[in-house]
């Protein structure tokens, strides 16, 4: 039951566009047709009531003739001529409507008022009328004309021609059969071919539905191929791109929770460790107490900044960090984070040389400094003593490039690409002393100032962070 429901989910777009092409099909062809059998027929019934107010008018100037003369044997011989009783029915009139001469007596010995024929009330008013109507005692169709006969300003009677219109009516019907069956014959192959052409276009489209239903169930990775050579080609290349970089966050997302829980794991396992010696004992000897405590307050702060950093960033990949937006002195901002960092490169015995411009940006104050405190805090933890540090700022165009290089032992070459990335650290023997992040925290908080940051290094000469920020004049 479950396959059948899914069979026809999937023939959906399938019956829908061979519906419409089907609908589209049928009211296209049924409309030419219909437009060719009424251009058809009026052009017959047109044609034939020229012909016939062609044969009226030769035949009244004749019968006007006669009719003057008083010469009703003519008038007979003329009906004679040029009526017929099975197709052209021709009468003729005097003034007060009373027949003279028919080319069908045996019927119209029947009709006792002329009047109500069709047309006779108004030739007899002097004015011509012409029509179809049913025939004088029967049910078919005729075309009549009824033609007022005038000479010289005297009307001297009506002459009243109709011609039988079952001929063309069997003849039409015969083209009617013709033209549906033509119809139903090109509707049975459009139908083919829609049929087709519907297969064509949906069949990309339910594999393209199938392989969003996989994405949306977690199935990463997979590569959708489709070869159509029109515009599913390319939504075709935006799935595989967004599968490829759903893929890629799935797993950073993995990764990420996997070095989360074990840097949780490690200062808590640590506390919990120190927690139980001194419950076993050690709290009674002073100086193991001192430095257990001292390990629980190192352990605590360490696992309080890894939350801090935690939070951090994920406020400003969210992008629901608020900055602050002001011209800063690039000397000032330099300065602070040198002033703050200073006892620690002290400590470390590493020198600082400064050689910045007097640039003017725009941004957070606050973010920018922590950016360049983790750059700074990153070069101390990979320089030797006695090494130097340098700090340049100067302007590149509409940018200010900023550069903090080291003299550490530099990053490897593989390792370069990875140096912003979450946890990510190029030396396994620090794993304790830096959770990874900080690196992360200074390229988001570069790239929400619309800036970015590059890394660079030559082995054994240390490692240059570049930074590029959008860069403000004094002037404005």
């Amino acid at each position: 039951m479950n396959g059948w429901r899914r069979s026809i989910k999937l023939n959906t777009i399938h019956s829908k566009l061979l519906a419409t092409y089907l609908l589209l099909i049928v009211l296209g062809t049924s409309f030419m047709a219909s437009y060719i059998l009424w251009s058809f027929h009026v052009y017959f019934m047109r044609s034939r009531q020229i012909d016939l107010e062609n044969w009226t008018n030769a035949l009244s100037e004749s019968v006007a003739d006669a009719l003057e003369e008083k010469n009703l044997q003519r008038v007979q011989l003329l009906v004679k001529r040029y009526g017929a009783p099975q197709n052209v029915t021709l009468r003729i009139f005097n003034q007060k409507g009373n027949l003279l001469s028919t080319s069908d007596p045996k019927l119209d010995r029947q009709v006792k008022d002329w009047f109500q024929v069709p047309g006779m009330a108004e030739a007899l008013q002097k004015r011509q009328a012409q029509g179809v109507a049913k025939g004088i005692l029967s049910r078919k169709d005729r075309l009549y004309i009824a033609k007022p006969i005038v000479r010289n300003g005297q009307f001297l009677g009506v002459l009243r021609m109709s011609i039988t219109l079952e001929q063309f009516q069997n003849q039409f019907a015969k083209v009617i059969a013709s033209v549906l069956g033509s119809l139903a014959l090109t509707i049975m192959l459009c139908a083919l071919i829609s049929a087709r052409f519907a297969r064509s276009l949906s069949r990309p489209i339910e594999i393209m539905r199938n392989f969003a239903i996989r994405l949306g169930s977690g199935q990463f990775g997979d590569k959708l191929t489709i070869h159509e050579n029109n515009e599913l080609d390319q939504l075709a290349v935006e799935l595989n791109r967004m599968s490829e970089r759903l893929a890629s966050l799935d797993n950073e997302r993995r990764t990420f929770l996997a070095n989360v829980s074990h840097e949780l794991r490690t200062p808590i396992s640590n506390v919990q460790v120190t927690v139980d010696a001194l419950k076993g004992g050690a709290y009674e000897e002073p100086q193991l107490r001192d430095r257990f405590f001292q390990t629980i307050e190192n352990e605590t702060k360490r696992l309080s900044r890894l939350i801090h950093d935690l939070l951090d960033l994920g406020r400003l990949e969210a992008g629901v960090s608020q900055l602050e937006q002001q011209h800063i002195s690039l000397q000032g901002l330099i300065n602070r984070a040198v002033n703050a960092i200073e006892p620690r490169m002290q400590a470390a015995g590493v020198s600082l040389l400064v050689k910045v411009d007097n640039l003017l940006i725009q941004g957070d104050p606050e973010r920018l400094v922590q950016a360049i405190l983790n750059l700074l805090d990153n070069a101390i933890k990979h320089s030797q003593p006695d090494s130097q540090v340098i700090i340049s700022g100067n302007s590149n165009g509409q940018q200010a490039v900023i550069k903090i290089q080291d003299q550490g032992k530099g990053i490897n070459e593989h390792d370069l690409p990875r140096v912003f990335e979450q946890f990510y650290t190029t030396d396994p023997s620090r794993t304790g002393k830096s959770n990874g992040l900080g690196l992360a925290i200074t390229k988001r908080i570069i790239e929400a100032h619309q800036g970015r940051i590059i890394a660079s290094s030559i082995p054994n000469q240390g490692a240059t962070f570049t930074i590029y920020l959008p860069l403000r004049t004094l002037g404005k």
